[in-house]
């Protein structure tokens, strides 16, 4: 398998909304009209209810109802609303994918995206675009499933999508990882230069060699979202813990492990991003 017959033959590439090709074009459009992506927004009635489902969960611990895509836009600004209509665009377009326990890994992407925000803020870096890395990270894994299950089939018997040596057994048998595929879908898709370099780094962010803050934080967003999620014991997320990654952000092993908030905290109410 090679990576250009994964994304070189239209039928085997997810549909996006048109929406959401609409958000994606405006992360390089200083001009993009607010009025214009609200009503595009509003068009759409269950992508509104969901998108104010989103937004009047505790995740905002807003003081008031919000109750039009409007006051979402306000309340909760552009790029909260964008990532919101990405996650849930994303989920739509994979939501057929087989071999693949969708349900853990959703609640593993989302953890991942949150966990990294939140260390983003500790190290005072763009948490919003770090989210949106934290988001998509997961694309590249699922593209593969749902694009080529029969050579992912021998590699899901070797290693969980979760484990930690899963990309290194994905790049012995093809020559690269579900983050070069992360990468190369994320340009299909147009998303602009530094998500796509991001997503291509997530896996071993100090490889780069143009660092990337946003793909070290999602490295250790998923190391802690991938060890909780599997109830991995405290001794053994001790000897994996990414400390020459975590160094790098000025971030210490305490804060990663001990003070960030329990997923249930993280991640409360935006769940139904993905139902």
């Amino acid at each position: 398998m090679d990576i250009k017959s994964l994304l070189d033959q239209p039928n085997k590439l997810p549909t996006i909304p048109k929406v959401m090709e609409q958000l994606i074009r405006s992360f390089s459009d200083e001009d993009a009209s607010f009025t214009e992506i609200a009503n595009q927004l509003s068009a759409d009635p269950a992508l509104s209810a969901k998108l104010l489902r989103l937004a009047n969960s505790a995740y905002f611990h807003l003081s008031r109802t919000i109750g039009t895509v409007d006051d979402a836009l306000r309340m909760l600004g552009f790029v909260m609303v964008r990532n919101l209509v990405l996650g849930n665009g994303v989920a739509a377009a994979f939501r057929n994918t087989k071999g693949i326990d969708l349900h853990q890994f959703w609640h593993y992407n989302l953890y991942t995206a949150s966990a990294s925000r939140w260390l983003a803020g500790k190290a005072e870096l763009n948490s919003d675009l770090v989210f949106t890395v934290g988001l998509m990270h997961g694309i590249g894994q699922l593209h593969l499933h749902a694009a080529a299950p029969e050579a992912v089939a021998p590699i899901d018997k070797r290693a969980h999508v979760l484990d930690s040596d899963r990309a290194a057994l994905e790049q012995a048998a093809w020559g690269f990882h579900n983050g070069t595929v992360a990468a190369e879908l994320a340009q299909v898709w147009h998303f602009p230069e530094p998500i796509s370099q991001a997503l291509r780094w997530v896996v071993e962010p100090l490889a780069a060699e143009d660092f990337s803050v946003a793909a070290a934080c999602v490295h250790l967003g998923a190391w802690r979202a991938r060890n909780d999620i599997r109830g991995v014991p405290k001794e053994a997320m001790l000897a994996s813990f990414p400390a020459a990654v975590a160094e790098r952000l000025g971030l210490g092993l305490a804060l990663v492990l001990d003070d960030m908030p329990p997923r249930a905290e993280l991640t409360d109410g935006l769940q139904a991003m993905f139902d």
